[in-house]
């Protein structure tokens, strides 16, 4: 009788353990799903547009070159007046806000209302391009300088031109010197996480030299421009 009644304890003890493990088990995978939920759905990395060579990077850090590609693409997109800069140019400014900051937002909606008054908007159509040479890749650190790990100046070399109907009323060599800040507030509006702060100076007219005759001789460069500000 005292074994079997030994073997019933061992048992009942056997089962207790398990209960404790099954206890155990069904604790941690209730800690490990709380920290899945929690876990980010998304995770942004900026990865270099030239791939033609490996690169190791750490996922927070934002390289140059994607500051330069978005703060370039952000600023033609807003440049961009298809058919009436009184109308383009507003709607721009509106759906482009999640990519500025808000003392930015305000600095071009005074710009729009400055511009409007001026006559500089009825019936314009204008675009904006790179000038050949004076991308990111014939000098990184003219064009991309890092001020700290959220913060960048990213100078853009660019032509304007605009048209009133058929005529082109402004061809201009520009300078803009761009403040680019970190802003991962809004990851559904501005997936790049970067937002651009307006100028960190006056844009500014450049010249650009023609290429070399046949002779040798050069021609002047297109420093000067029709019309209004840049």
């Amino acid at each position: 009788m005292s074994r079997f009644k030994n073997e019933i304890t061992h048992l009942q003890a056997h089962i207790k353990t398990l209960r404790l493990g099954a206890g155990a088990l069904l604790l941690v995978a209730l800690v490990m799903g709380i920290g899945w939920w929690n876990a980010p759905r998304d995770l942004t990395i900026h990865v270099p547009p030239d791939l033609r060579s490996g690169s190791t990077r750490k996922w927070w850090e934002v390289p140059p070159e994607s500051v330069y590609s978005f703060s370039f693409y952000i600023w033609q997109q807003l440049q961009r007046w298809p058919v009436n800069g009184d109308e383009d140019y507003s709607r721009n400014i509106h759906v482009l806000s999640p990519y500025f900051t808000p003392s930015c937002q305000s600095f071009l909606r005074h710009d729009y209302e400055y511009r409007r008054t001026a006559g500089e908007l009825r019936q314009r159509v204008r675009g904006i391009y790179e000038i050949p040479g004076r991308g990111y890749g014939e000098d990184p650190t003219l064009r991309v300088k890092a001020v700290s790990d959220r913060d960048w100046i990213v100078t853009l070399d660019v032509t304007a031109d605009e048209y009133y109907g058929s005529e082109q009323v402004k061809r201009a060599l520009v300078r803009y010197p761009l403040k680019v800040v970190r802003s991962d507030v809004d990851p559904e509006r501005n997936p790049f996480g970067l937002a651009i702060d307006c100028y960190s100076g006056a844009p500014q007219r450049i010249t650009t030299p023609d290429p070399v005759t046949p002779t040798g001789t050069t021609s002047g460069g297109l420093g000067g421009a029709l019309g209004e500000t840049p």
